[in-house]
């Protein structure tokens, strides 16, 4: 399995970006998809998951009716839209897969298997 994340890049405070990460090398059938991202100096931590049945999805606070994911499960594809950003949003963004059957700690960086490359998000002031 590899993941792709491709999107980001430098906007200004208050702008909008979308990543997307793209799965090839086998179709999920269930499982998890998250976005964690890492800024300098500090842990990787979770910003949004969202199953690949049924789409529920789940949040930080910190970004919270500012971000949305969502999922194509005929692409293979988990897409992040992000609103009203600012500076505090700037860091390495990667998505990542859990393929299991069974398990909940989306909000955890070591619940999932596979990971992308990160993308960067820079948001000046």
């Amino acid at each position: 399995v590899q993941l792709q994340a491709f999107g980001g890049g430098l906007v200004q405070a208050g702008g909008s970006l979308r990543l997307d990460c793209a799965a090839t090398g086998r179709t999920f059938s269930g499982g998890y998809m998250g976005w964690f991202r890492q800024a300098p100096g500090k842990e990787r931590e979770f910003v949004a998951a969202i199953t690949w049945i049924g789409g529920t999805t789940y949040y930080a606070d910190s970004v919270k009716g500012r971000f949305t994911i969502s999922r194509n499960n005929a692409k293979n594809t988990v897409y992040l839209q992000m609103n009203s950003l600012s500076p505090e949003d700037t860091a390495v963004y990667y998505c990542a897969a859990y393929d299991g059957l069974y398990g909940s700690r989306w909000y955890s960086k070591d619940f999932y298997n596979y990971w992308g490359q990160g993308t960067l998000v820079t948001v000046s002031s």
